[in-house]
């Protein structure tokens, strides 16, 4: 059965249920504990952003919201799992932008990100700093595009690893800049800021929590930022837009999804209470600290993002001709 049909009858099924069922039976989830998987290890950002709404999710509603960790493949075993859950509110799915990363970039991935899910909320974004070594004679992006173009061949940037959002908003740099820009992948973002620091890779592409300490320091010189707006944890640093790039853009997302089907007056609840647990300042300033702007979209309003940024990746992707490592 393909999964446009399986949502068509999942929907329609659940639709019918709860017709017939009695309001206060409706009212009342969720009556048990809610699932909430992260597919990526412990103690990340995407896993603390999750436990953080989770715990207020619970608070707000008097409910068990416990995050599972569901660890493989990039994210595409949790992811996987999810898709395969019941449609009944009961498993949330905590979706990274490797979420619209990795359909383009492995061959073969368990979930379709469009059909088996039906999307929730935007969380927060992050956006992704372009620095510089300190010792690097430019200023702005429009200096760093001349001086790679005048010198073939002798810069690289540094990344997080292959596949990142980082490594993602170097490549459309490279593609439309700078064609000689070689890329160095790193196992993390603080092995890769580091080796700015040191010189090694003069260029870096990192995420705010690990470069605005060291732009703050003056070890690394913030250029632009990927982002449409720019972010609060540098405030003063331009976008690529405002650098006189606008198609250079791009940021990295934790948002919630459930399984398709799942009944849209659940769907809408959870939208509340989620969007309610970001309007805190508390909730706030702990999302600043850990690089992110806090977005709190509509369910539509994700969708759309998510649309936009398989069709943008995927072309990002195949243009790179970057394989899952």
């Amino acid at each position: 059965m393909g999964p446009d049909r399986r949502r068509l009858i999942t929907g329609a099924l659940a639709l019918g249920v709860t017709s017939v069922m009695p309001a206060r039976a409706q009212s009342a989830y969720p009556n048990r504990p809610v699932r909430v998987i992260v597919p990526f290890a412990p103690g990340g950002v995407t896993d603390v952003v999750a436990r953080l709404i989770s715990g207020k999710i619970g608070e707000q509603l008097g409910k068990q919201f416990y995050v599972e960790n569901i660890v493989g493949g990039s994210g595409n075993v949790g992811m996987g799992q999810a898709a395969r859950a019941a449609p009944d509110g009961y498993t949330m799915l905590t979706a990274f932008s490797s979420y619209v990363i990795n359909p383009a970039l492995f061959e073969r991935i368990p979930y379709d990100p469009v059909n088996d899910f039906d999307p929730v909320a935007l969380a927060v974004t992050s956006t992704t700093v372009i620095v510089v070594n300190a010792d690097v004679p430019v200023s702005n992006i429009k200096e760093l595009v001349a001086r790679i173009r005048a010198n073939p061949g002798k810069y690289s940037y540094a990344s997080a690893g292959t596949g990142t959002t980082g490594h993602l908003a170097g490549e459309q740099f490279r593609l439309a800049f700078a064609p000689d820009l070689v890329h160095v992948p790193f196992g993390g973002g603080a092995p890769a800021m580091a080796a700015v620091v040191a010189g090694h890779t003069p260029i870096g592409m990192g995420a705010p929590t690990v470069a605005a300490p060291l732009v703050n320091d003056g070890k690394v010189r913030a250029l632009a930022v990927t982002s449409k707006s720019r972010t609060l944890t540098l405030p003063h640093v331009p976008t690529m837009a405002e650098s006189g790039y606008p198609d250079i853009a791009g940021d990295s997302f934790v948002g919630f999804v459930v399984p398709a089907g799942t009944p849209t007056n659940v769907i809408a609840l959870l939208n509340r209470e989620i969007v309610k647990s970001l309007a805190t300042a508390e909730m706030k300033e702990r999302q600043a600290a850990l690089g992110n702007d806090v977005v709190a979209s509509t369910p539509e309003e994700f969708g759309h993002r998510i649309r936009a940024e398989l069709s943008t990746w995927a072309k990002v992707i195949k243009a790179a001709n970057i394989k899952a490592g």
